[in-house]
């Protein structure tokens, strides 16, 4: 062993990590083993939406806040309308988030969407419309934490370059100030 290599960084979370990661297996494989020992859509159907949105869950409330720094939702206001409500935590405290961590969160995310979407064409090929419904709710989970997600990153990278902004603008106008205030 090197004794110039730097150390290999841990999962700062291993917990939630494995629990992001669980309830995204858990529904990939119940749904793809399914078949195999269970003759009724029905129980197929329930138990893989269940997984789906007990991940949906996990996600959007306990595994994006620990291992990304993010949290979202959505309100409809008095208007009727749709609003988007982001929460991130400070940047000195993203910057210091856990590379592994984050990297697990995103991959994870955009995989299983995709592994989905996969799903998703092979039960049109094998012309199985009510199981591309059972596809299709789990793909819509999956899609809404990735939107919901990369909003609040794009909202907290925004919320950054406005505080250097600010920062950097109060400091020239203080420094103006002072200068002109001796003259």
């Amino acid at each position: 062993m090197d004794p110039i290599q730097a150390p290999v960084e841990n999962y700062a979370n291993p917990k939630t990590c494995f629990f992001h990661v669980l309830f995204k297996a858990a529904a990939l494989a119940f749904y793809i083993l399914s078949a195999l020992f269970f003759d009724s859509f029905v129980i197929i159907f329930v138990v893989t939406v269940l997984l789906a949105s007990l991940d949906f869950w996990v996600v959007k409330n306990v595994s994006g806040r620990i291992l990304v720094g993010l949290r979202w939702w959505n309100e409809i206001n008095d208007l009727g309308e749709s609003v988007w409500k982001f929460e991130s935590l400070d940047q000195e405290s993203l910057a210091r988030m856990n590379k592994k961590d984050s990297w697990l969160f995103w991959w994870t995310l955009y995989l299983t969407a995709a592994a989905w979407v996969v799903l998703g064409i092979f039960s049109v090929i094998r012309f199985q419309a009510d199981y591309c419904l059972v596809v299709g709710v789990c793909l819509t989970l999956s899609i809404a934490n990735i939107v919901g997600f990369t909003k609040c990153r794009k909202d907290a990278k925004k919320q950054l370059q406005q505080f250097a902004t600010q920062t950097i603008t109060s400091r020239f106008s203080s420094t103006l100030q002072s200068a002109f205030s001796v003259v």
